[in-house]
Parts: structure tokens; C-alpha cells; sequence
């Protein structure tokens, strides 16, 4: 790793073949979004490679097509990436249009128009497929009001007030040297220092800057989901968004208070009235740990343990057939389509839960102590070693072959440097899932979903009906902290 004057980090990793994968990665995502800037880290990501200050977006567009590999952009809660993968000659022309993309880009007002169409499609798609919107409002609903919670996708009430000088405004006071990593593999280090030099490398933050008074008065921050009409949240991510506001607005908030807030659980309950959805589903959901904190990778043993997925697999030896949610819910529930543990992690915090799908059959109310009964078998008993042996050889091969893949390398490369400031290597990672006990499991299982849970669940469900005891549930199992 070589740091530039301006701060700006470099990082590369040995690998051979005929290809190099070369990615910009930006500490800024939409957990930065103030409710002014709410949706632009998605417009931002749909206006990559477009017209730049040296370039048409037809010009553009050949160059990216001359690369022959692929190049994308991609917006997340914590970050931006801006990644190619290329033939090696091609580096050059990869660092070029990316460093043009993200510090010269002109946002047309027909381009970002495009744009606007575009992006109201694919909000309207990913709301007809619940396994998409749902766990964006669970986010929502886990951590209201603050970082985390905020809208990944861009509300569509936002789309018409989105336009090139906010977008502007946001990358020129995010997209600063400090904040950013390029990361290549299947390249020398020499080469990329000195083509990060070069299109970066005069790159300065910009000074602090107090908000300016149209900022004063901006959209109001969310509140509690209690106070969501449930049907037209379910309309759009843009309704789940939004549908919390507070009739009274607040100020901009600084880039300082943005940068260094910290993600907020809060929990919640929401129920989503669908009746005319095929399925019933339901999210429970408790608050993990931080990616820095060693127990991720406890927790992370304890996903692959209850593990799940469909009804109907194609799977076999090495599918995860033999996980608690297939042997215990899915071979012995026919009214249950799917169900699987899921972990999002994050810098300063994660989400650890199941998902739970049922034909109309079966209600949330009989569904909801299922699942709550697998988290209390982990929390409260005790875990065989074969079980908890073939759960980590699972979850090390999972992170070994990822790795097999150029694009996943120089990603996974660019993104614990901008996390962690290092690369923790895959044999590190590895050692640690190693090391997981079966005392280990069961007392990180207590402390994120037992009766010492530190924080309230987190229930999502939609469809027919809700759950109205779910409360009761917990209680009776021993899960979840009870006030």
C-alpha cells in the first residue's frame, strides 16, 4: 500500500492471468445522506460514465466498449465503487474514464432527466418482489431515523428535486482524497501508484463549509414506522421512506456530524396489510456486531448453522442441505416456501436475523414461533461437533472460492482498506472461524438474540394478516431482551 501527498490510498495485490481488475472505492453511501441529499448515492450511481469535461457520453460509451472487460458503478450505505475488469494493456483507459467519471462528470440535465425515468422503473420494479423491498424497509424499520435506515434506493418523491448541482454538491464534498482507495490486482504496484498520481493526485478536500441557506429548510427527518399507513408504505421504498416524516423540518447537518455519526438500533414492529400478495413474510432481525469485532465471525458460523433457502433446491452435498432451517423448518413445514438466516454487516454495526415465507395456510402467527424456536435451540442449547465442524468448513470454503474471482479480490481489497485501513487476509479470516467454539456460538447467540440480548427485535411482516402475539413468542422461548 503507498499513501499519495494528499492522503489518498493505494493498494494492490498480487495475482496473475490476463486480466487486471482496477476499482475507485469512496467512503460515501447513503447512510451520509442528509434528508437533503436523500437518494443521491443511487442517482449518482445510475449518472456513472456518462458525459464527462473531456468526453461526450457517446465518447464514453466507445471507450468503455474498447475496454473489453466491464466496468460498473455501484452505490451502497457505506460506500461508492467505481470497478473495471480488463484486459492488463488496458489499465490505462480503465483508470482514465474512472477518474473522469468521478471528478469531472457534467450531470446534463437531459442525462440526469434519463436518469430520473429510469431510476422511477427500477423503483417500481424492486417494489413488486418483496425478497428486494423488504429488506430495505427492515433496515428502515431496524435503525430509524439515523444512517443505516436511510433509503438505499432513491424515494421517488426525491427523483424531481435530484438534479446536477446537488449531485455536484454531494461528490464534491464526499469524494475526498482521504476517503478514497484504488485497489487493483493483476498489476503492478509501481504502475497503478504512478496512474493514481496522475488523475488523482492534485485531488484536495475541500474546506469545511457551513450550510448554505437554502439547505436551512430541507425535509424533516423520519420517525417512528407506528406512525406508517401501512398500505401505502408497501407502494414503494419511496413510501417507506417517507410516509415517517415530521411535520416539523430541521436543520442541515454538518459534513462533520454526517461523517462521524454513528448507526443507532432502534427495533421496531411493522406490519405491511397486503391482501393480496401470494405469500406471507416475515423478517426477525436483532442487532450484530461491528466488521472490526472478532464475534462477526461467530456470527457468521452461526448463519451458516441455521443456513435455509427454499423449498425446492437443486442442492446436494456442499448445497447446505443439512443446515437447522432445511432439516429442521423446510423437510418438516410443507406450508413454508422458504426460510434462511441472513447478516449484513457494517463498519459500526450488523443486522442478524431469519426470513421466513408461508403459503396462506400457515400465518404469521404460526410462523413466527418457528423461526423464533430455531434462534432459542442456539441461544440455549448445546451445538454438536460435527454440526458446528461442517458449519465452519462451509463458511471458510464460501470465503476462499469468492476469492476465486478477479472482480471479488480487487473488491474485497479496496473495501477492507477503506474499513479497516489493511487487508485482513483470507487466511487470517479463516483462522478466526477456526478458533469458533461451541461455547462460543452459544454465548454470542445469547448476547445478540438470548434473553441477554442488548437490544429490542426487529419484526417485519407482510401479507394477509399480522402476528399479533409475536411479543409472547419471544417470551415463551427466551429470546430477545424483555421489558
Amino acid at each position: 500500500m503507498t499513501v499519495l501527498p494528499n492522503k489518498l490510498r493505494v493498494v494492490t495485490e498480487n495475482s496473475y492471468g490476463h486480466f487486471s481488475s482496477l476499482g475507485v472505492y469512496i467512503d460515501a453511501g447513503s447512510r451520509y445522506e442528509s434528508a437533503r441529499m436523500s437518494g443521491v448515492s443511487h442517482m449518482l450511481d445510475r449518472m456513472a460514465f456518462k458525459s464527462t469535461e473531456s468526453c461526450s457520453a457517446a465518447e464514453m460509451s466507445s471507450a468503455v466498449d474498447s475496454l473489453g472487460g466491464q466496468i460498473v458503478c455501484s452505490s451502497s450505505r457505506e460506500s461508492m465503487m467505481y470497478q473495471s475488469s480488463h484486459f492488463n494493456s488496458a489499465t490505462p483507459l480503465a483508470m482514465s474514464l474512472m477518474a473522469d467519471t468521478v471528478r469531472r462528470p457534467l450531470y446534463l440535465s437531459e442525462e440526469v432527466n434519463m436518469q430520473r425515468d429510469a431510476a422511477a422503473y427500477e423503483i417500481r420494479e424492486i417494489n413488486t418482489k418483496p425478497e428486494m423491498i423488504l429488506p430495505e424497509i427492515l433496515h428502515q424499520v431496524a435503525y430509524q431515523s439515523n444512517t443505516i435506515g436511510n433509503p438505499l434506493l432513491c424515494p421517488e418523491d426525491r427523483l424531481a428535486h435530484i438534479d446536477g448541482n446537488l449531485l455536484r454538491e454531494f461528490s464534491q464534498t464526499w469524494f475526498r482524497p482521504d476517503r478514497i482507495v484504488i485497489a487493483g490486482a493483476g498489476l503492478s504496484h509501481e504502475e497503478l501508484v504512478e496512474l493514481a498520481d496522475k488523475h488523482f493526485g492534485d485531488l484536495k478536500a475541500p474546506p469545511a463549509l457551513e450550510p448554505s441557506q437554502a439547505a436551512k429548510n430541507v425535509l424533516p427527518h423520519l420517525l417512528s414506522p407506528t406512525h406508517i399507513p401501512s398500505p401505502s408504505l408497501y407502494k414503494s421504498l419511496t413510501t417507506a421512506a417517507t410516509a415517517f416524516l415530521s411535520p416539523k423540518p430541521i436543520a442541515e447537518p454538518s459534513f462533520s456530524t454526517l461523517a462521524s455519526a454513528k448507526a443507532r438500533y432502534t427495533g421496531g414492529h411493522l406490519f405491511l396489510h397486503r391482501p393480496d400478495e401470494e405469500f406471507n413474510h416475515v423478517y426477525i432481525a436483532f442487532e450484530g456486531f461491528p466488521i472490526n469485532n472478532d464475534d462477526i465471525y461467530t456470527l457468521a458460523t452461526i448463519q451458516m448453522l441455521l443456513g435455509g433457502g427454499g423449498s425446492f433446491s437443486a442442492g446436494g452435498p456442499g448445497k447446505g442441505m443439512y443446515s437447522r432451517l432445511y432439516t429442521h423448518v423446510l423437510n418438516h413445514h410443507a406450508q413454508i416456501d422458504h426460510c434462511s438466516a441472513f447478516h449484513h454487516i457494517y463498519s459500526d454495526t450488523s443486522l442478524f436475523g431469519i426470513v421466513g415465507t408461508s403459503y396462506p395456510s400457515m400465518g404469521p402467527d404460526g410462523l413466527v414461533p418457528i423461526m423464533i424456536h430455531q434462534l432459542a435451540l442456539l441461544a440455549h442449547g448445546d451445538i454438536p461437533a460435527p454440526e458446528l465442524s461442517r458449519a465452519k468448513n462451509q463458511l471458510m470454503s464460501s470465503l476462499v472460492m469468492a476469492l476465486e474471482s478477479r472482480a471479488v479480490e480487487v473488491e474485497d481489497l479496496g473495501r477492507q482498506v477503506l474499513v479497516h485501513g489493511r487487508k485482513i487476509s483470507v487466511q487470517e479470516m479463516c483462522a478466526k472461524v477456526e478458533k469458533v467454539s461451541a461455547a462460543d456460538v452459544r454465548r454470542v447467540a445469547d448476547e445478540v438474540f438470548g434473553t441477554a440480548a442488548r437490544t429490542q427485535p426487529t419484526v417485519l411482516i407482510m401479507g394477509r394478516e399480522d402476528a399479533p402475539d409475536w411479543k409472547r413468542s419471544f417470551r415463551q422461548y427466551g429470546v430477545g431482551r424483555d421489558e
